[in-house]
């Protein structure tokens, strides 16, 4: 029987990725229902915005409209903007969703919480998140516009953010500075585990995408009433939201590091396993009375 992955533990850059996945594969199933419980309506909100404004847009083209002039159109159109907040929905589901997972699996001692416990903490968090996510956004975006350097700073720093402000239920002022002082001394190796995690994570959602892209490549070569424009857009639109469940991949990736940061810095679990070996032996002293 393999053992439980603690997250309370000191991991290097192979340990996070490693355990990354063995968390997943350990509780594949539990997990995988906790993000389409929490995700699914936004997964299908999303991929019906989108079937809807492609082929919205194809009749336009079909039409003779100019292609310059339809995808100059879509870019405010309602579908348009039916994508844009299902997307920031359905990534704040996701990350709330797989972070109470994993809060509740450390709270309970390494066993796979129900949807109904979950639903607890992600009721609580998910306006939060949301609006923390939002301003995250905000400073992502200024610092990328004015300089790449301070963008490369502060995205791991805002990447602990969110599991700091859930695991320990914490407010943004102290998130933010709290996500800066993990990385004392830890920049580097953060970095560049996120890194490989998002590398990994978009190898495998274009690897989900690539039928979709085939067969739309494909349908430019041959009589539509063979391959039907429509059909490709609803297979392709598909395959591209399903493909969201890997990003469970990333946060719980990060959801290791933040532990990992706080083990080096205050030896929490250390703390937790004396505190549990104590309570052992004092229950086999009492034992041996009777």
């Amino acid at each position: 029987m393999q053992n439980k992955i603690q997250f309370k533990s000191v991991r290097d850059f192979g340990e996070v990725i490693n355990d990354t996945f063995q968390f997943i594969k350990q509780n594949f199933k539990p997990l995988l229902k906790t993000f389409f419980y929490f995700c699914g309506i936004f997964l299908i909100g999303g991929a019906l915005a989108s079937i809807i404004g492609q082929l919205n847009m194809q009749n336009e083209i079909n039409a003779g409209t100019p292609k310059s002039v339809v995808t100059l159109a879509s870019m405010t159109s309602l579908p348009m903007i039916f994508i844009l907040i299902f997307s920031i929905l359905n990534y704040t589901a996701i990350i709330v969703s797989i972070l109470s997972f994993i809060t509740l699996y450390v709270e309970k001692g390494q066993i796979a919480p129900t949807v109904e416990e979950v639903w607890g903490y992600f009721r609580y968090y998910i306006f939060r998140v949301l609006f923390s996510s939002l301003f995250i956004g905000v400073i992502c975006m200024v610092s990328f516009i004015l300089l790449i350097i301070p963008f490369i700073y502060i995205f791991p720093a805002m990447s602990l953010l969110i599991p700091v402000m859930v695991i320990e239920n914490a407010n943004f002022s102290y998130s933010f500075g709290k996500s800066f002082k993990l990385l004392n001394g830890q920049w580097w190796i953060t970095a560049g585990t996120l890194l490989i995690l998002w590398i990994i994570t978009y190898a495998l959602l274009t690897a989900v995408a690539l039928p979709g892209v085939l067969l739309g490549f494909t349908n430019s070569f041959v009589p539509e009433s063979i391959v039907p424009k429509p059909a490709v857009i609803v297979f392709q639109n598909i395959l591209q939201y399903l493909s969201h469940v890997f990003m469970i991949i990333p946060v719980t990736g990060i959801a290791l590091i933040y532990f990992n940061l706080v083990e080096r810095q205050e030896n929490l679990g250390l703390f937790d396993r004396i505190d549990q070996l104590g309570s052992t032996e004092q229950k086999n002293e009492v034992s041996e009375e009777y």
